[in-house]
């Protein structure tokens, strides 16, 4: 299992799975019926983003190369390459990660507030200006209201990709004002296929982390390169125990929390933990077990908010992953 972080999409030129939603663009673009505004929506992993610099390549002028798919380009043209670096004048990428690499919480305004500028420009070098959104769910409220005015006043060369996981969530009028193009999820069968074949994973390996990602290969890759399967391993170990715990196990994964590689450790674990969790509590509703429906639920509930109030106040993570085991064995105990 490779421990090198998955790359940025603008670097990624293979394209798996992708034929239905190249054909559909490259038939708008055959027919000169090019949207102005693309919503590509689909879970979280599935491809979205990568199809948004394929088609933002071809659009720049990227010459295509077919090995690649569809709407694949030659990554040794110069666009391919401007692209990848983060330098093509006419492309404008509007992301999490600031210009330092540094995450933040969401795509401020004062970002979405250049759109409007940019696709006032005649492109530069290319046939068309180009900017993605990724994604479209990370944007606050006033950021979307920025985003709507360039919607309202289409440019004439000039196309955006908005990426989202959750569309519903999106201002009614920016969904309205776009062409959507859905990623459909992928069986797990195909998931893990996947994997083994670009990862080298054995049958076992592969088909558990297939069902962990939820239809998402994309996703699958991070878990995989993320000891997913060790912490979903220390997960059911934990839950198994439940109301008794390992005090000396316990301490010794809340010291593996420490520093930058201990934090995606600390969220990987809580993402399997929330999990087990939840399919404890599909299966208590399924024997129609009410009151442990309720206690499964609220534990479940904390899981998934407490990495956000880690993040967001700088909570100690053995502090809270302490918090969390103390609200499971009380579920347990109940």
């Amino acid at each position: 299992m490779s421990a090198a972080e998955a790359p940025h999409p603008r670097e990624v030129f293979g394209y798996d799975g992708g034929e239905a939603v190249e054909t559909a663009f490259l038939e708008a673009m055959q027919r000169g019926r090019l949207h102005h505004a693309w919503l590509l929506t689909g879970p979280e992993g599935v491809g979205k983003a990568t199809f948004a610099y394929r088609a933002a390549r071809r659009l720049l002028g990227a010459r295509p190369d077919p090995s690649h798919g569809l709407l694949g380009s030659d990554p040794a043209d110069p666009v391919s390459r401007q692209v990848a670096a983060r330098s093509h004048q006419d492309l404008m990428v509007l992301e999490l990660a600031s210009e330092d690499g540094k995450p933040r919480k969401y795509i401020p305004v004062d970002d979405a507030r250049k759109l409007p500028e940019f696709f006032s420009k005649a492109p530069a070098s290319a046939p068309y200006r180009v900017a993605i959104v990724d994604a479209a769910d990370d944007m606050n409220i006033n950021a979307a209201n920025a985003l709507l005015k360039t919607l309202e006043e289409p440019p004439a060369r000039g196309v955006l990709f908005l990426v989202s996981h959750a569309p519903g969530g999106l201002i009614a009028t920016i969904r309205s004002r776009c062409r959507r193009l859905a990623f459909p999820a992928w069986s797990e069968a195909r998931i893990q296929g996947f994997l083994e074949a670009r990862m080298g994973l054995g049958a076992e390996e592969g088909a558990r982390l297939a069902h962990m990602a939820k239809g998402a290969p994309g996703r699958a890759l991070s878990m995989a390169e993320g000891g997913a399967l060790q912490a979903d391993a220390v997960a059911h170990e934990i839950l198994s125990r439940l109301p008794d715990t390992d005090d000396a196990a316990l301490l010794a994964v809340a010291d593996s929390f420490r520093g930058g590689e201990g934090q995606k450790r600390f969220e990987m674990l809580f993402d399997r933990l929330a999990d087990q969790v939840h399919a404890m509590t599909v299966r208590a509703s399924e024997q129609g077990a009410t009151a442990e429906i309720e206690r499964w639920a609220r534990a479940w509930e904390g899981l998934n908010s407490l990495p956000r109030e880690v993040e967001a106040v700088n909570l100690d993570r053995a502090d809270a992953f302490f918090t969390a085991i103390g609200r499971l064995r009380q579920a347990a105990r109940a």
